[in-house]
């Protein structure tokens, strides 16, 4: 079973350039908070495989796992899951060009558990759903779309009543 990994100083693998080493790591995964719902991940941990090349002046690097999210449906608010590959790259090399450095490592330490959870949330769809085919609430009363008969669950058409006060002053 791979270790716990939450920084991982890459000096300790004494890499010339060219060279690369593989890391198996237990990366910890705080729970993501995605339109105010927090989502999950398995145990709080997943097991990340971590590949580390050694270029002339600095490293490319490359960050491999699996993960199951848990949380509400952004459209019923009942339970939903689901299963995320993600394969994430990075590349850190100094110079004058800020676009080759990665925020993930500073100095030689390489924060696994921030890079997980911004790789994570990246490969995330717009929308958590518990069934693709989810009907969401009802926008007038709330009831809860997949369970409701759709020839029982009807509203006056009088329109939006939120707009209720201002059509009593038109209509006066």
């Amino acid at each position: 079973m791979p270790q716990p990994i939450h920084i991982f100083d890459l000096s300790t693998l004494d890499l010339r350039p060219g060279e690369a080493r593989n890391i198996d790591a237990q990366v910890r995964m705080d729970p993501a908070t995605l339109g105010g719902q927090d989502y999950a991940v398995g145990n709080g941990t997943v097991e990340a495989r971590v590949e580390v090349s050694r270029t002339t002046d600095g490293y490319a690097l490359r960050m491999r796992f699996a993960a199951e999210l848990a949380g509400s449906c952004m459209r019923c608010l009942e339970p939903a899951s689901l299963a995320v590959e993600v394969d994430s790259r990075e590349v850190d090399q100094p110079g004058d060009d800020e676009d080759l450095h990665s925020p993930y490592l500073e100095e030689s330490e390489l924060d696994t558990a921030a890079w997980a959870r911004d790789a994570l949330v990246l490969e995330l769809p717009a929308q958590i759903v518990c069934r693709p085919d989810c009907l969401g609430l009802c926008a007038v009363c709330g009831v809860d779309l997949n369970g409701a008969d759709p020839a029982d669950h009807r509203h006056e058409t009088g329109g939006d009543p939120r707009w209720a006060k201002l059509r009593e002053l038109t209509d006066g």
